[in-house]
């Protein structure tokens, strides 16, 4: 089940106007959420879920048992069907809710969460030729190939100004990205070329990459919406998004033989263990040992 911004504002509104004491504790938390910078796509999705399991007990979170909140999340995954990933949202929001008024052992006794194994999926590069140059506006190939050149997540990607691409020192400034980090990342010699084309002729005010409204970045709908009309286009059979770019970015990366460890600053990881997945991926052919002493004589 998907939500619009609309949906969210209705139930924290429907919460507010009709629970007693929700008004006043929705502020606290939107408050310390601000405080503690988190996103605002993180304090959109936990008011909806907390708003949700609020209209259904018709009481602030901090009046709802263990008991009954597990009933609840029984209830939201086995007979309405919700998602997995909505079923995790909703455990996440209620751990935060209850860290914010102080209540950690409430907090601890929510449902543990175990993170799964899967493997991100991967496009090979001539997939990726293939999805670049399918789109019917040179607006839209650009973008596609400007986000697997940069290995940008949606949101950085988004957000890069048209001053942030560096032609001479080919380099893009990718600003403010997860953990309001920015970085730099290389700038290919291919869009370093197209560029100063792309901005002759979509003329963007202020954002690489703008929607219907001049001078405003494009929407993360819309940027998926671009992926999703490219890949009808082709015959790849994968399930792709934007996310699958930087993926494959990183995987490719690593073929060429870039160490993970510039890959890892190349995306903005803070962990390595993060993107450490990308070696279960990459088809990396094997190199037999050897003796340096052989590499170093050029005795292999």
């Amino acid at each position: 089940m998907s939500f619009k911004k609309s949906d969210y504002c209705t139930l924290v509104q429907q919460a507010s106007d009709g629970l007693v004491g929700f008004r006043q504790a929705y502020s606290k938390f939107v408050e310390h959420a601000a405080i503690h910078q988190k996103s605002k796509s993180l304090l959109t999705n936990y008011s909806r879920n907390i708003a949700q399991l609020a209209l259904h007990f018709g009481t602030v979170p901090h009046f709802v048992s263990t008991e009954e909140i597990n009933s609840y999340l029984y209830r939201i995954s086995v007979h309405e069907g919700k998602s997995e990933g909505y079923f995790k949202q909703t455990v996440h929001a209620l751990r935060y809710w209850f860290r914010v008024f102080g209540n950690e052992a409430k907090a601890l006794r929510m449902p543990p969460l175990k993170a799964k194994q899967s493997l991100p999926t991967v496009l090979y590069k001539e997939e990726c030729k293939a999805l670049f140059k399918a789109p019917r506006t040179h607006k839209h190939r650009f973008l596609l190939a400007f986000a697997y050149s940069t290995g940008a997540r949606m949101n950085e990607l988004r957000l890069i100004k048209c001053a942030d691409g560096d032609t001479q020192r080919r380099q893009v400034h990718v600003r403010m990205g997860k953990g309001r980090k920015d970085r730099y990342v290389p700038l290919s010699k291919f869009i370093a070329l197209k560029l100063p084309l792309y901005l002759q002729e979509v003329k963007p005010k202020m954002y690489l990459f703008e929607g219907l409204s001049p001078g405003e970045p494009m929407v993360e709908r819309s940027i998926q919406y671009i992926v999703n009309e490219a890949m009808a286009k082709t015959s790849i059979q994968k399930d792709v998004s934007m996310h699958t770019l930087r993926h494959s970015y990183a995987t490719h990366l690593l073929e060429d033989g870039v160490d993970i460890y510039s890959i890892q600053r190349l995306l903005g990881h803070s962990n390595i263990q993060t993107t450490i997945v990308y070696l279960h991926i990459a088809q990396v052919k094997p190199q037999l040992a050897h003796s340096p002493l052989d590499s170093l004589y050029g005795q292999l």
